[in-house]
């Protein structure tokens, strides 16, 4: 940050150590200290690479017509997009998410190509075009045929999560995949210029379906039973619609039975994907239980996006502890 001149901590660095080549990170122009001349060498060019990896059109094409493995320079071999995050401290709910979007083709190569929002106008001063930035920078390294390493670092992507999320995301502590996902989704699209109802941006175009919502409330369960069907003809106890859009969908599992087998070990419940899919189908109810009042609500899906995220909900809160419930899910693969 300080230059090269006779003063700055690469010039003193160059005499003390006899360390002569430094590399400008924003113009990516390569000096020789302390002689302060540019570098200009074709063989460097394999690191300005591996800082700034930039695609064709017919390159992003053919991502996904090679299977070909590269070579990283430290000779080990990997597919790109099937690479590593590293974990930095507790930030693996966050990986995850991240490494799941990366392998969403239209996403993908959305983000591949700056072109496609550099030119995005944003209030001044506004920091969530940051995330747009970072998460393009991340997935062109992710795809990177020419890396040096077979995992990339995150670092800047989250740090950028961390400002944009007011600290509700953190490295340092675990956080929830889901909440995760979900308020990144709405931010990206938002940061992209889309809006609730009109605009669309990338983010909806691959991920948003729309559902109907059908709602009934439900009269107190204890009171007698004339005073209950007496309710059910009121106007606020029939049955109401709403139309909603939806970036994912959120799966109940069954509870998990607590016996266990002749040999005492617990048995792990398995379910088709088909019968927690049921909640989706406009006919079965689910009740809800809210501090006053209880609803049974049904749920329609009437457009499906082309790319449709599940969100399986494994962990409940009761008063002492999380409990993960550990039924597996059978997901047919065609």
């Amino acid at each position: 940050p300080t230059g090269r001149g006779l003063k700055s901590h690469a010039y003193i660095h160059s005499v003390q150590f006899s360390h002569h080549v430094f590399l400008n990170l924003h113009t990516l122009k390569f000096y020789c200290l302390p002689d302060n001349y540019e570098i200009i060498d074709s063989s460097l060019e394999d690191i300005t690479y591996v800082l700034k990896p930039t695609f064709t059109a017919q390159q992003i094409t053919n991502l996904d017509k090679q299977a070909k493995l590269s070579r990283a320079y430290d000779g080990t071999t990997y597919l790109p997009g099937i690479v590593g995050l590293n974990n930095i401290k507790a930030n693996d709910y966050a990986n995850a998410i991240l490494q799941a979007l990366s392998n969403v083709p239209p996403l993908r190569n959305y983000f591949l190509e700056e072109e496609n929002y550099k030119s995005i106008q944003r209030p001044p001063g506004d920091i969530m075009f940051l995330l747009v930035q970072r998460f393009g920078e991340l997935m062109r390294k992710l795809w990177n045929p020419r890396n040096f390493k077979a995992h990339v670092s995150p670092h800047e992507m989250l740090q950028a999560v961390v400002l944009c999320s007011k600290k509700n995301f953190q490295i340092t502590k675990q956080g929830d995949g889901v909440d995760f996902l979900s308020w990144f989704l709405n931010a990206l699209h938002s940061a992209l210029g889309g809006t609730k109802k009109k605009k669309k941006t990338i983010v909806t175009d691959v991920f948003q379906g729309s559902m109907r919502i059908f709602t009934k409330k439900l009269p107190h369960p204890d009171l007698p039973a004339e005073e209950k069907a007496q309710l059910l003809q009121n106007s606020e106890y029939q049955e109401m619609m709403v139309e909603s859009t939806f970036m994912y969908l959120t799966l109940d599992l069954p509870t998990a039975p607590l016996y266990k087998d002749e040999k005492e070990q617990l048995i792990i419940p398995q379910v088709p994907l088909f019968s927690i899919l049921a909640k989706f189908n406009g006919a079965t109810e689910k009740e809800y239980k809210t501090y006053k009042e209880n609803f049974l609500k049904r749920f329609q899906l009437t457009k499906l996006p082309p790319y449709l995220i599940f969100c399986i909900k494994r962990f409940t809160k009761n008063n002492f502890f999380v409990e993960k419930n550990p039924t597996i899910v059978n997901f047919p693969i065609t």
